[in-house]
This record gives C-alpha cells, structure tokens and sequence, in this order.
C-alpha cells in the first residue's frame, strides 16, 4: 500500500461507518478522486481533512471560491437583471433580485463552482445514521450589519421563515417533504439540528447557496426587507433604487477576510443587449449572466474574458401526461427521438451546453449512471412508434412557452423537428408573467399547457429536479406525470446517503424516465459571466450569485 493511503488507512479510525465506506470506495477504486472530495464535503467530512488527503493522495487542490488577491480599493461595476419584485429573502425568485440579496447575507455553506459544499455561517456538518437529523455547527463571532452577533435563534428563525406554509416562500419548492417549520431546533448558541420529514442525503445543499432563499438574517426581522439589507456579508448596502440600481461598500466588521473592493456598483437592465453595450463601452466591468445566443458576440471579444461555468440549468420540454395527444408514451418517445441534441450543443448552444438525456441526471453529477445508453435523433423509429399509438398520421397540438434566454429559438427547432414525423406545432410564445401565472394549477399556462419549455436553474443536486416536476404530486409536475415505481425510486434516491446507493437508483430512474418520457431534457446550458480585460478574481456561481469579495482591476 502506497504512503497516501496508508494515511486514509490511519484516518479511518476516526471516522463513522459511512465517511469509511466512503474512503474504503476511493482505495478499492468505486469512487473517483473527484467524487471523493465532492461527496466527503456533503457528508461532513471537514475541509482541513479533505484538503490533507487531497495534499497526501494528489487528489488535487480542495476548490475554493477565492482567488488570488489583486490590488484593494476598487469599484466594481455590475451589469444585471432588473428585481422583478421587492427584494425579500422570503418570496424573492429572479435572478435580479437574488444577486442583490446575495451581497449583504450569506449562507450556512455555499455550493462551489465544482459542486463541492464549502463552510460558510455554518463550520461543519454531520448526520445521523440515518439521514433524518442533520447538525451544524456555527461560526462563532460573525456580527450582523445591525451590529448583533449570529447565533442558533437567527438560524432557526429564517429557517422556519422559508418552511411556513403561511409565508408563500419560494423556498417552499425545496423544503416541502423535507422540513417542517419548527423542526429546526437549537441546540446552543452555536448549534442547529434539522429533523427531517424523511432521510434525506443531500440536505446540506438544500440550505446552502443552492437553495438561494436561504440567507440567515436577524430573528427580529418583521419584513420590508429593503428598508435594512441586514446581514453577515463582506459588504453593506450603500443605496438601493428600484428598477434603476444598487451601491455596496465594504463591511469593515466582517468576520472572513476583508474585501478588497472599496465599493460595487448594480446597474439594472431590462434587456440583455444594453448590458453588452454597457460592457463594451467601459460603463460596466462584469455582465452577471450573459445568454449564449444574445452574447455571441462577446465569445470572441479581445477585450472581454468569459468565466464559463459547467452547470446543470436546462429547459424542460414537457409533454402533459394525463390527456390526449400525450397519454401514450410512445407518442412522448416519438418526439423526444426527433430533436437532434447534437445540434441543439452545436448549434443553439455554440458549444456551451452538455446533451441531455431526458432526466435530470446530467453528467455533472456524481451518482448519474453512465452506463445508460444516450437517446440519439431516430426519426424512422420516431415514426414507426407513431404508427404502432395510432398517431401515424399526425396531430396539431400547442406548444406554450415563456420569451427568455434561448427558449423562443429551442422552440422553433422543436417545432421544424416533429414535423418530421407528422405534428403540426403552433408556437404560443408569452412573456414570463404570462406563462408562469400565479404558478398554481388551474392559474398558470406553466403548470396547465398541454406542452411547453419552462426554464430550470442550476442546482447543486438533483434533489428539487426528481421531486418538483416529477413526483405524483410535484409542485411543479407540468407533465402531470404520476407514476408509482418513479415516486419510490425518488424516494430511494434522495433518502441515500451512500454514493453507491445513490448511483443504483439514479440508474433505475433515468431508464424508466427514457421510458416513460414525461419531460425531454434536450440540453444542459453552462453559465457565462463577461468581464472586461483586467478585472479579476469574479467568482460566479451557476445559480446567478456572484462573488465579489475578491475582485479587483487592473
């Protein structure tokens, strides 16, 4: 046995049965270095730990969001998304609103770029043999803006925020099978405990960054939360004015290292093409979230440098289950065999974009199973399941969908495609108040159009993916897909907490989803941030977050 794993041999004396299953996997070879790092992170295992058996195994360095220090005293100008609404950690859902939010308050622990969990309010994290209790530790001596200390009541106060049925929380899309308001208990000043509805071997990304309502802030808060922009952040609110902009400074009380900008800036946007103008004429040094199809002409800009970010965000094709022309799976089939998804990479996504494989296990997570085969474009096989439904001769049917990022374009391919194999799509094609509606069933073209594309963000697992749009009674199942043995098999993923456990029933779910074909995963998309030349140290998230603390200019 080499000297690096003779080291894992020494560490696993001090670990519990499921962090030694995992180390046992990376000696014997079942899990991937890079599997290791990210999987040890979820479970608990510390960071100075994963960082000597990276050192000790050649691992390779533990990812981090920081970079090196550039020059201080900056003001980084920020391109953005008008705030669709008041910015409240509660109810707030765009992207504009979230990236405001996200520079003053900070999370337990953030999802990295590489998908790894990192500490943040929170030092560590550890289960229960089961999964059902989940406990934290927190950092002790980080201050609020207000001036009070962050302790357990804080944290149990937001969370309970988020789980209350009561308060329409966005969060609620997470945290509903999941925690309950009120099952968030104080252990001391700086220790939590989650008791699950249900073991669940995910968890701590369901608190993290990836579940991006779940900033802790004062237990005291009342709401109106545009008034104080209280938080633990390395920068305070300067000026907030909706529709128009926001101005942070530095947080010279913050409990991390300090930023190096002096101020940020955050202008807003109502379209895509002013924020490239903006960057190309010096107004702005960073567009947050830059769409392939709308920056194209950045792509090969000598004066622009693009952070391009491999994410998981798709746009989910589905196709409504429990009425015609949809009921039968073979028609669902037929067109998920007609997109050519090389194309949709090629073409669409210039390059920036992983195929799909028709469920939400993309290649980026660690569980997917590889061995399942990729769905190609067949159309003789397309037709030939037509026939054998009774659909031979084709159908007209409405495709709805929402005017954002690449959609409309998606769309219009979809629509060329299945005329192939004899469908007539008529395009309805709305702005995103129109689709999304109030986002129940019975008062959403989302949740109530026979098919339709509706945008899904980046999430650090695929915990929100398997349950929301898929589960019988998913929140947001557009497809009004209800299958027992996909219900039981979800169930099985997410209460996992053993990788090999994870990979067996990810394997079972993606074929019955290549199967049943409830929703068409065309596409991952990757994330691009622009920057100007010479601003450094921006570190985006896939989640629209976006890291300043860092950065600096030239």
């Amino acid at each position: 046995m080499s000297k690096n794993y003779r080291l894992l041999e020494l560490i696993r004396r001090t670990r519990s049965p499921l962090e030694n299953h995992l180390i046992d996997g990376l000696i014997d070879g079942r899990v991937s270095r890079r599997d290791f790092i990210r999987h040890g992170s979820l479970l608990g295992l510390s960071l100075p730990l994963l960082g000597g058996i990276s050192t000790a195994a050649g691992l390779g360095a533990m990812p981090s969001l920081a970079r090196a220090a550039g020059a201080p005293g900056a003001t980084i100008r920020v391109a953005s998304s008008v705030p669709a609404a008041a910015i409240d950690p509660v109810t707030i859902a765009d992207a504009g609103g979230l990236l405001v939010m996200q520079q003053v308050a900070e999370f337990l622990c953030i999802d990295g770029p590489d998908l790894v969990l990192q500490p943040a309010l929170a030092e560590s994290w550890k289960p229960n043999d089961k999964g059902t209790v989940w406990t934290f530790k927190l950092r002790k001596g980080v201050k609020f803006h207000s001036g009070g200390e962050m302790k357990a009541d804080d944290v149990v106060a937001s969370i309970d925020r988020l789980a209350d049925p009561a308060n329409s929380s966005n969060a609620l899309s997470v945290f509903s099978g999941i925690l309950q308001k009120g099952a968030t208990k104080k252990v001391d000043d700086h220790t939590v405990e989650f008791h699950l509805d249900a073991p669940n071997g995910n968890f701590p990304y369901m608190v993290s960054s990836d579940n991006y309502n779940a900033v802790i802030i004062p237990a005291s808060y009342k709401g109106d939360y545009e008034k104080s922009f209280d938080g633990t952040g390395p920068f305070r609110i300067e000026k907030y004015t909706p529709k128009v902009g926001a101005s942070f400074v530095r947080n010279e009380d913050y409990w991390g290292t300090k930023a190096l900008p002096e101020r940020t800036e955050f202008t807003f946007f109502a379209d895509m093409q002013p924020q490239i103008l903006a960057l190309q004429g010096g107004q702005v040094d960073i567009i947050n979230q830059m769409p392939v199809l709308a920056g194209v002409g950045l792509l090969n800009d000598p004066n622009v440098d693009i952070i391009s970010l491999k994410s998981v965000a798709h746009q989910q094709l589905h196709l409504r289950c429990d009425s015609d022309p949809f009921k039968d799976p073979r028609v669902r089939r037929a067109i998920a065999l007609s997109l050519d998804r090389k194309k949709l990479v090629a073409g669409l996504m210039k390059g920036r974009a992983l195929e799909g494989n028709d469920s939400p296990f993309a290649s980026a997570y660690p569980s997917t199973d590889p061995s399942v085969p990729q769905r190609e474009q067949d159309i003789a096989q397309a037709k030939q399941l037509m026939e054998a439904a009774g659909a031979g001769k084709g159908f007209k049917v409405t495709l709805t969908t929402e005017r954002y990022l690449e959609i409309p374009e998606y769309a219009q391919l979809i629509q060329n495609w299945v005329k192939e194999i004899g469908i007539e799509l008529e395009l309805n094609i709305l702005d995103q108040g129109a689709y999304y509606g109030d986002a129940v069933f019975g008062k959403s073209n989302w949740l109530d159009s026979v098919m339709g594309i509706t945008d899904y963000g980046h999430r650090g697992v695929p915990n929100v993916y398997l349950a929301a749009p898929l589960k019988s009674d998913g929140t947001w199942n557009a497809a009004h897909f209800k299958n027992k043995d996909y219900d039981t098999l979800a169930t099985s993923y997410i209460a996992a907490l053993d990788l090999e456990a994870q990979k067996a029933s990810a394997g079972k779910i993606q074929k019955l989803l290549l199967e049943e074909t409830p929703v068409i995963f065309g596409y991952f998309y990757d994330y691009l941030t622009a920057t100007a030349k010479g601003v450094t140290g921006v570190q985006p998230t896939a989640m629209s977050q976006l890291f300043l603390d860092k950065a600096s200019k030239a």
